[in-house]
Protein backbone atom coordinates (compact mmCIF):
# COMPACT_ATOMS: atom_id res chain seq x y z
CA UNK A 1 0.00 0.00 0.00
CA UNK A 2 0.96 3.33 -0.94
CA UNK A 3 0.15 6.92 1.48
CA UNK A 4 0.37 10.65 0.81
CA UNK A 5 2.26 11.75 3.01
CA UNK A 6 3.09 15.25 4.53
CA UNK A 7 6.31 16.17 2.84
CA UNK A 8 7.04 19.89 4.66
CA UNK A 9 5.87 23.21 4.78
CA UNK A 10 7.51 27.01 5.08
CA UNK A 11 4.66 28.18 8.28
CA UNK A 12 2.90 31.21 8.48
CA UNK A 13 4.90 33.23 5.51
CA UNK A 14 4.13 36.52 4.48
CA UNK A 15 2.41 37.32 0.81
CA UNK A 16 4.95 39.64 -0.54
CA UNK A 17 3.54 40.79 -3.96
CA UNK A 18 0.52 39.56 -6.35
CA UNK A 19 0.87 39.37 -10.18
CA UNK A 20 -2.34 38.95 -11.39
CA UNK A 21 -1.44 38.48 -15.26
CA UNK A 22 0.49 35.82 -15.11
CA UNK A 23 -0.66 31.89 -15.95
CA UNK A 24 -0.28 30.87 -12.28
CA UNK A 25 2.10 29.73 -9.38
CA UNK A 26 4.08 30.81 -6.32
CA UNK A 27 7.03 32.80 -6.84
CA UNK A 28 9.37 31.91 -3.47
CA UNK A 29 12.90 32.99 -2.55
CA UNK A 30 15.22 30.01 -2.98
CA UNK A 31 16.22 29.95 0.21
CA UNK A 32 12.70 28.98 1.23
CA UNK A 33 12.84 26.15 -1.36
CA UNK A 34 15.67 24.82 -0.30
CA UNK A 35 15.14 24.62 3.19
CA UNK A 36 11.87 23.09 2.50
CA UNK A 37 13.10 20.91 0.43
CA UNK A 38 11.41 21.81 -2.70
CA UNK A 39 12.13 21.96 -5.86
CA UNK A 40 10.72 24.76 -8.58
CA UNK A 41 7.91 23.02 -10.94
CA UNK A 42 7.28 20.72 -7.80
CA UNK A 43 3.12 21.01 -6.56
CA UNK A 44 2.25 23.08 -3.38
CA UNK A 45 -0.48 23.62 -1.57
CA UNK A 46 -1.22 26.77 -0.30
CA UNK A 47 -3.12 27.65 2.66
CA UNK A 48 -4.21 31.66 3.65
CA UNK A 49 -4.22 31.97 7.72
CA UNK A 50 -5.70 35.35 6.74
CA UNK A 51 -8.77 34.55 4.99
CA UNK A 52 -9.00 30.46 4.90
CA UNK A 53 -8.38 30.39 0.89
CA UNK A 54 -6.84 27.30 0.00
CA UNK A 55 -5.14 26.53 -3.55
CA UNK A 56 -3.26 23.98 -5.66
CA UNK A 57 -0.53 25.55 -7.69
CA UNK A 58 3.45 24.76 -8.37
CA UNK A 59 6.63 26.75 -7.37
CA UNK A 60 8.82 29.43 -9.24
CA UNK A 61 12.22 30.30 -7.96
CA UNK A 62 12.12 33.88 -7.28
CA UNK A 63 15.42 36.02 -6.30
CA UNK A 64 17.40 34.54 -3.48
CA UNK A 65 17.81 36.12 -0.29
CA UNK A 66 15.02 38.38 -1.44
CA UNK A 67 12.20 36.45 0.55
CA UNK A 68 9.73 36.66 -2.07
CA UNK A 69 6.55 35.33 -1.40
CA UNK A 70 4.29 36.33 -4.71
CA UNK A 71 0.80 35.08 -5.93
CA UNK A 72 0.63 34.35 -9.22
CA UNK A 73 -2.36 34.26 -12.05
CA UNK A 74 -5.93 33.70 -10.38
CA UNK A 75 -4.63 32.86 -7.17
CA UNK A 76 -4.27 36.42 -6.63
CA UNK A 77 -8.01 36.89 -6.45
CA UNK A 78 -8.08 34.58 -3.55
CA UNK A 79 -4.66 35.71 -1.71
CA UNK A 80 -3.48 39.08 -1.20
CA UNK A 81 -0.37 41.22 -0.38
CA UNK A 82 0.17 40.55 3.44
CA UNK A 83 -1.73 37.70 3.84
CA UNK A 84 0.27 35.45 6.35
CA UNK A 85 -0.22 31.81 3.93
CA UNK A 86 1.17 28.14 4.60
CA UNK A 87 2.97 26.26 1.94
CA UNK A 88 2.65 22.79 2.08
CA UNK A 89 4.11 19.83 0.19
CA UNK A 90 3.14 16.27 0.14
CA UNK A 91 5.14 13.04 -0.68
CA UNK A 92 3.71 9.28 -2.15
CA UNK A 93 5.20 6.11 0.32
CA UNK A 94 5.09 3.04 0.67
CA UNK A 95 3.69 1.81 4.10
CA UNK A 96 6.70 1.08 5.90
CA UNK A 97 8.80 3.79 4.39
CA UNK A 98 5.72 6.37 5.66
CA UNK A 99 6.08 4.90 9.43
CA UNK A 100 9.86 6.39 9.42
CA UNK A 101 8.88 9.76 7.62
CA UNK A 102 9.71 12.90 9.75
CA UNK A 103 8.11 16.12 7.61
CA UNK A 104 10.06 19.42 7.74
CA UNK A 105 9.02 22.71 8.86
CA UNK A 106 10.20 25.71 8.01
CA UNK A 107 9.62 28.26 10.18
CA UNK A 108 9.89 32.22 9.25
CA UNK A 109 10.29 35.78 10.33
CA UNK A 110 8.55 38.58 9.23
CA UNK A 111 10.91 39.61 6.22
CA UNK A 112 10.14 35.40 5.16
CA UNK A 113 13.88 34.98 6.20
CA UNK A 114 14.19 30.97 7.63
CA UNK A 115 14.57 30.90 11.31
CA UNK A 116 14.77 27.71 11.92
CA UNK A 117 13.73 23.77 10.28
CA UNK A 118 11.62 21.82 12.71
CA UNK A 119 9.22 18.80 12.61
CA UNK A 120 5.48 18.55 13.45
CA UNK A 121 5.93 16.93 16.60
CA UNK A 122 8.08 20.13 18.33
CA UNK A 123 6.39 22.77 16.78
CA UNK A 124 4.16 24.51 19.19
CA UNK A 125 0.62 24.68 18.84
CA UNK A 126 -0.26 28.05 20.38
CA UNK A 127 3.07 30.20 20.00
CA UNK A 128 4.54 31.84 22.98
CA UNK A 129 2.74 35.48 23.88
CA UNK A 130 3.76 38.47 21.41
CA UNK A 131 4.73 36.10 18.66
CA UNK A 132 1.49 36.06 16.79
CA UNK A 133 1.42 37.59 13.43
CA UNK A 134 -1.57 39.14 12.14
CA UNK A 135 -1.70 41.06 8.54
CA UNK A 136 -3.55 44.42 9.06
CA UNK A 137 -6.96 45.00 8.73
CA UNK A 138 -8.40 46.18 5.00
CA UNK A 139 -9.05 49.17 6.41
CA UNK A 140 -6.00 49.88 8.31
CA UNK A 141 -4.47 49.51 4.56
CA UNK A 142 -6.38 52.34 3.28
CA UNK A 143 -5.42 54.67 5.55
Amino acid sequence: MRRTMFKSKIHRATVTDTFLDYEGSLTIDPDLLDAADILPHEQIHVWDVSNGARLITYALPGERGSGTIQVNGGGAHLIKKGDLIIIATFTDLKTRDAKRHTPRVVLVDEQNRPTGVTTPAETPLTPPMGTVRRRPSRKSETL
